[in-house]
């Protein structure tokens, strides 16, 4: 914790402007393919503003008071030269950041995918951390006690098992049981320029996904909390004070680069863009890159044919215990594969046809996964690729006429 805190009041309002004045000038420096015309009649690339640096946005809404934050190692504001975390920029502002709600992966973003986050304390800003992932996956009230704004600001990919989404449910849910407003800093969804794959079915929704809506719904993670509060998808059909602090320059087209790993075994473009297909080998027995440095760009198994690729999955950072540990798997390697439009289940039928009968080839999440029990279904009865998407795209079509109401960018 900062232990200085300005004692004049009379200076803050100068320094907060100084400080806007700087940090909202600051774009993220990754380049897309966002152009506008100039005056030249030729195009020049215009760069995203993510809603943390749209700082005159939010500042005079936590000015004086209580703020928990919902935060992890993508919580950033961009600076010409880098980045700066946004709790380190707030407490250098003297804005009462009192607590730390910290996601899956923890608060710096280094545990393991289902690994229990523990309550503690940061130890560069010594604010206390409540997990919202192990047991306490909500906000009980004592723990909102005396907050008079919670920010929630996290780096989605917008693949629905994806459980940041989960997290935002839930702290909504609380918020409005509280009567305390949530702020949304937005941030691009490097997944937006597609809508496909299966539906949630509610009988099967759970942590990996709570929402009936398609594997890859094309939203940001701002768009999608006013789509929980306006479909009502809340217990009791409560809403809360939603501010959603909007993006610059983006569009669902537009091809974002993550500066920073969303998440421990997602470590690249490449592999945020498979993760919707390969997403699905979590609820089986194969290996999908976990244990190696090329996550969620390869898959494999010990007992599949043997192949000119082969791996072996080790112990490291965000897998302690990945499938197969310390056993030579031969698998399919896709790090030069095309950027994908569409979910494809090829490679989880291919996975499935090189599986002996003697292994169990779907394990007890898989149904969470895919969000029904119609994919396994499918897989088992060896449907073809083609029949199972265009099996997804009734729900789909019905989904887009939901989201096109709570759009915030083309």
């Amino acid at each position: 914790m900062i232990s200085k805190r300005l004692k004049n009041t009379y200076f803050f309002p100068i320094f907060l402007m100084f400080f806007c004045l700087i940090s909202c000038s600051a774009q993220n420096p990754i380049s897309i393919d966002n152009h506008k015309p100039d005056g030249n009649g030729t195009t020049q690339a215009q760069e995203i503003v993510v809603g943390a640096n749209n700082m005159s946005a939010y500042l005079p809404l936590l000015k004086d008071k209580n703020i928990a934050i919902v935060a992890n190692q993508t919580s950033v504001i961009f600076k010409k030269n880098g980045y700066i975390h946004l709790v380190d920029s707030l407490l250098s502002l003297e804005i009462k950041i009192t607590k730390v709600l910290s996601p899956e992966h923890g608060f710096r973003g280094i545990a393991d995918a289902g690994e229990t986050v523990t309550d503690g304390f940061d130890l560069r800003t010594d604010l206390p951390i409540v997990s919202l992932y192990g047991k306490n996956k909500k906000p009980a009230k004592e723990q909102l006690e005396g907050i008079d704004i919670v920010v929630f600001d996290i780096q989605d990919v917008g693949v629905r098992f994806y459980t940041y989404i989960s997290t935002l449910h839930y702290v909504m849910e609380a918020c409005a049981e509280n009567d305390i407003p949530l702020i949304v800093l937005d941030r691009p969804n490097p997944n937006g320029h597609y809508i496909d794959g299966p539906t949630l079915k509610m009988e099967y929704s759970s942590f990996l996904g709570m929402h009936p809506v398609p594997l890859v719904y094309g939203m940001t993670i701002g768009e999608y909390a006013k789509m929980i509060n306006g479909e009502y998808w809340l217990k009791n059909k409560v809403t809360c004070a939603l501010t959603v602090i909007s993006l610059k320059n983006y569009t669902h087209q537009s091809e974002y680069h993550l500066p920073i790993k969303p998440s421990p075994n997602l470590p690249n473009n490449k592999a945020i863009n498979l993760y919707p297909s390969l997403g699905f080998f979590e609820g089986t027995i194969i290996n999908a890159g976990r244990g190696t440095e090329n996550q969620f760009q390869q898959y494999g198994a010990p007992f599949f044919p043997k192949s000119e690729f082969s791996y072996t999955p080790q112990s490291n950072t965000g897998a302690k215990s990945p499938k197969h540990l310390r056993k030579l798997c031969y698998g399919v390697n896709l790090k030069k594969s095309e950027r994908l439009n569409a979910v494809t289940v090829e490679w989880l039928i291919d996975a499935y046809q090189k599986t002996p009968k003697t292994e169990s080839f779907f394990g007890a999440t898989f149904t969470a996964h895919a969000g029904n029990t119609e994919l396994k279904a499918q897989i088992i009865k060896g449907v073809a690729s083609k029949i199972i998407h265009d099996s997804w795209q009734p729900e789909i079509e019905a989904f887009k006429k939901i989201r096109v109401k709570y759009l915030l960018y083309e």
